[in-house]
């Protein structure tokens, strides 16, 4: 049965992704998809007028039922994987579907176990290599003893700070379909992570300025999440936007238009704007030997930007060389 191509038309109109169908070579019908995607008169031309690729022409012109990856259409590195289906006498059903979030997510997955292993290999390597030193027959300095069992403590528990991470990374994005309903005082929040995180502030010579609204909605929350966001908020800015001339950190807590903000802010040094869109990323690190330096394990940001997705909230970098970095976080409230 040959299918109308006004009957074909209306069978591929319902369809997100492009589709057309094909006979002999021609396209016969084409939704709106695949019309923005090759151009509005592609109906009646041959098909290799709109699909101009090599690897798909073959498929095409056979008038048989294949599938073929393609990349290059519609972008230089966009990715289709393309298949043609028979529904009649000498036509064709021609789909693309888009496959660009799906590498994406491959590449994503690949670089991250890239990044997790090169960022454990590193200590590990200095731990094996002490350790075995430490094992050699013979003896060995009380000094030298010292120092290399301390760097061996510092690198292990740099490690275990990397594991933790990626456990809470792992934790939170098992939840984040599931968005959490427990009442939580952002204020209360903000105060126990800037005791928390004192310690840290005194090794640094930082000094933190805490400053809460009279009244703050509640948000609808993970209590110990947001505790964990905040806490990686306030220990960035110390660990990075503290130095000799700029030693403040600004916590605040807020209610602005139906929704609770907490801003964490310091007047360090600042970041470019090359590296705003990827602070977020996981194991980016815009100078990777401070980072280390400071005890950072290149995972803070992400947990915080994953914590901000599960409880549906939006969040704010802003930075500039000299001026200090801005991080707002909005929650929607009870």
């Amino acid at each position: 049965m040959r299918l109308a191509a006004d009957i074909a038309r209306q069978m591929i109109s319902a369809l997100d992704e492009p589709a057309l169908i094909v006979s002999h070579g021609r396209t016969i019908a084409a939704n709106q998809a695949a019309r923005n995607l090759f151009g509005q008169a592609i109906e009646g031309a041959d098909v290799r007028l709109a699909i101009r690729h090599p690897d798909a022409v073959p498929l095409l012109m056979s008038n048989r039922p294949g599938e073929v990856e393609l990349t290059g259409i519609g972008g230089a590195d966009r990715p289709w994987h393309l298949t043609a289906r028979s529904i009649g006498a000498d036509q064709l059903l021609i789909r693309l579907e888009d496959r660009s979030a799906a590498t994406a997510a491959e590449r994503m997955r690949t670089d991250f176990v890239a990044n997790a292993s090169h960022e454990l290999r590193t200590p590990l390597a200095t731990v094996i290599g002490y350790a075995e030193t430490l094992a050699d027959e013979g003896p060995v300095p009380d000094e030298m003893r010292a120092r290399f069992g301390k760097t061996i403590e510092l690198e292990a528990r740099r490690m275990s700070r990397i594991v933790e991470d990626l456990m809470s990374l792992s934790r939170i994005e098992a939840d984040r379909y599931r968005a959490p309903g427990e009442p939580v005082a952002m204020d209360e929040v903000a105060r126990i992570a800037v005791e928390q995180v004192a310690p840290l502030a005194d090794r640094r010579g930082c000094k933190i300025k805490l400053q809460v609204a009279q009244k703050v909605a509640k948000v609808a929350g993970d209590f110990s999440q947001l505790l964990q966001l905040t806490d990686n908020l306030v220990a960035n800015a110390i660990r990075y936007g503290c130095n000799a001339h700029h030693s403040l950190v600004t916590v605040s807590v807020n209610s602005e238009l139906g929704r609770t903000v907490l801003t964490v802010r310091d007047e360090g040094d600042g970041v470019a704007p090359e590296h705003l869109p990827r602070l977020t990323e996981r194991f980016y690190r815009v100078d990777p030997a401070r980072s280390r330096d400071s005890g950072g394990t290149g995972l803070g940001l992400a947990i915080v930007k994953h914590i901000v997705e599960r409880h549906r909230g939006t969040i704010e970098i802003r930075s500039r060389p000299g001026e200090g970095t801005q991080v707002a976080v909005s929650l929607p409230t009870v």
